[in-house]
Formats: C-alpha cells, sequence, structure tokens
C-alpha cells in the first residue's frame, strides 16, 4: 500500500503534470470553441466598424467563429463588468473605447477595477474629431475661437453628446488647457449634438471626422482643428489643436481589445499576431478611413501602457471640471 507522504507527492507531481499539458494545450490548439466579443456600447455606435471588420475577418485566421454581443449601458461599465468576471480562459474578449477609461471615476465604487482586473491585447483604432463652428460664429481659427471666449467669457455655448461623455471630456480638457469658459449643452448622443450644431442652435462642437467633411465642404460647418495630436489623412489642410495654439492637447476615441486578468499569454500572444493582420489588411484599412478612423496596431505591454495612462488623463479632467453622469 502507497504511503501517506507518496500518495501527496504523487498528487502533488500529478498536478504539476497536469498543469504544463494544459499550458502546452493552450499554446497548441487556442481557440478551439467560438470567441465571444462583449461590446459595451449599443448597437450602431462608433464601435460598429472595428467590431465588424475583426469579427469578420478574424475567423479566418483562428478557425473559430467570433460572436459579437453588444451590453451597453452605465458608460460601458455593465459589459466591462461581464468580462472582467469571465474565465480567463481567451474565450472571452472586451472590444472597448475612451469611455472605459472614465467609468471609475465618474461612477465611484465599481464591482470591478478597470486598471487591475483585465489584461490588454491591442489597441485596433483612433478617431478623432473636429473642434468646429457653425458658419455664423466669426472665428477661424483656435486662437481666434479662445479671444471670443476670454471676451465673452461663458455667453459662446458648445454641443455635446451627453454629460461625461466622450465630447464633454474632450472640451473640458480644451478649455482647461486654453483657459477659456463656453457654455455646456448636452445632448442625448452625439447625433442630436451635430444636428443642433449645424442648425445654428449652439456654436461650437466635436463632430467625428466622417460627419464633419461632407458638412465642411458644403459651408455648414467651418473645422478649426482636430482634435489628434497630428494631422489626419482626411483632413491634411487642418491642424491639430496642440499645433493651432494649445499645446498638449490630443484626444481621441480610442476602441481596443481586453481580456480578463489572468488570461493565457499564449492566447493573447496569438490573438494579438492575428487581429494586426487583420486590421492591416487594405480592405480593412479603407473601411476604416472611411469612416474617419485610424488603424492601430499596438503591442500588448503598449496598449496596457496607453489605458493607464488614459484613466489617469481622464480622471484628472472628470475631477477638475466636477463632471457627473446623466
Amino acid at each position: 500500500m502507497l504511503s501517506v507522504r507518496f500518495r501527496a507527492t504523487f498528487a502533488v507531481a500529478l498536478l504539476a503534470a497536469e498543469a504544463i499539458a494544459a499550458g502546452h494545450c493552450t499554446a497548441q490548439s487556442y481557440p478551439a470553441r467560438p470567441i465571444r466579443m462583449i461590446i459595451p456600447f449599443s448597437p450602431g455606435g462608433a464601435t460598429d466598424t472595428p467590431a465588424r471588420l475583426i469579427a469578420q475577418k478574424l475567423p479566418d485566421a483562428i478557425g473559430q467563429p467570433v460572436i459579437v454581443d453588444n451590453r451597453p449601458g452605465a458608460g460601458s461599465a455593465i459589459g466591462s463588468e461581464i468580462v472582467a468576471k469571465a474565465q480567463p480562459d481567451g474565450y472571452t474578449l472586451l472590444l472597448t473605447g475612451t469611455p472605459f477609461a472614465a467609468i471609475s471615476t465618474l461612477y465611484g465604487k465599481l464591482p470591478f477595477d478597470p486598471a487591475r482586473d483585465f489584461v490588454a491585447v491591442m489597441q485596433v483604432a483612433s478617431a478623432p474629431n473636429v473642434l468646429a463652428v457653425h458658419p455664423s460664429l466669426p472665428p477661424r481659427s483656435v486662437k481666434e475661437l479662445i479671444a471670443l471666449a476670454q471676451a465673452q467669457p461663458g455667453k459662446v455655448d458648445y454641443a455635446s453628446g451627453g454629460s461625461g461623455g466622450a465630447t464633454h471630456l474632450f472640451m473640458s480638457l480644451f478649455l482647461s488647457l486654453a483657459r477659456i469658459n463656453l457654455t455646456h449643452v448636452p445632448y442625448k448622443g452625439s447625433g442630436p449634438a451635430t444636428a443642433d450644431l449645424l442648425g445654428g442652435q449652439v456654436k461650437v462642437g466635436l463632430p467625428g471626422i466622417a460627419i464633419a467633411i461632407p458638412h465642411a465642404k458644403a459651408g455648414r460647418l467651418v473645422p478649426l482643428a482636430v482634435t489628434s495630436a497630428r494631422r489626419v489623412p482626411q483632413f491634411p489642410d487642418v491642424p491639430s489643436i496642440a499645433e493651432a495654439g494649445v499645446p498638449g492637447y490630443d484626444a481621441t476615441v480610442w476602441f481596443g481589445i481586453l481580456a480578463p486578468r489572468g488570461t493565457p499569454a499564449a492566447a493573447i500572444s496569438r490573438l494579438h499576431r492575428e487581429i494586426v493582420k487583420v486590421v492591416r489588411l487594405p480592405e480593412v484599412e479603407n473601411a476604416y478611413l472611411a469612416t474617419g478612423t485610424l488603424p492601430v496596431t499596438s503591442t500588448p505591454a503598449e496598449f496596457g501602457a496607453f489605458v493607464t495612462a488614459e484613466i489617469a488623463k481622464w480622471g484628472q479632467v472628470i475631477r477638475e471640471a466636477g463632471i457627473k453622469p446623466e
């Protein structure tokens, strides 16, 4: 009969062997079943382009379907919690964006920690906005808008897609760095905000690139600058806000993929390698550019550091501006 000590030693050795085998299996055969990609926003939003393209193209490389599952609510917190608490096996992913960096500050105590309960896969896209004015407003440059706001503090209004949303955060950062005051007019979504900007009910806004281009060409909007650190190919003659007189300004709607903390490194590596190939496909790049989005293929380490920086950045903006969620 085996001694108790021998049986215990054998059991430990068996568990270690099983762990090694499991790791080997993950590296060699992942994925072995469909992947669920949770989008913490409503269908039809800005995440649709990268999510749809990745879900369509990635199965060709990994041999498994990618199922898109929209779980909107609470500024992306509802869908994010589902992924944070999912089994960390590489089969549940989060394709999220800029609001993810703000939820811990906006909503206070959450049942998960955005900074610690996820591991980065990669950033897949970046979408700048356009600082634009209605033609009836005199400024034709960022410096002229700042001068007008300084001369008439609080008398010029701007539209956002909602309190605590990306355009509200982007404008709050602009006002802070430029040291000016504009009156915030929040709307329930970017559509109504853009409609009233075009109609002149509000004079300043931050529409997306794809929306701004046709209206700028038709003379219904005057683009002053883009929110990204550098100019974008869709608006080559429009400077960045930083270039136009507000040094240090950089704000874009970003999209990236996260997985639950503890997801095997082999799964993260495989996902990153194959998604990079998808994002670099000419048809995918063209689809991105057509919707005002720029393709990005960061490493997991780069995206992890970026998300950490974004959480700190927008947390500071929210606290300093006293922003509250709707």
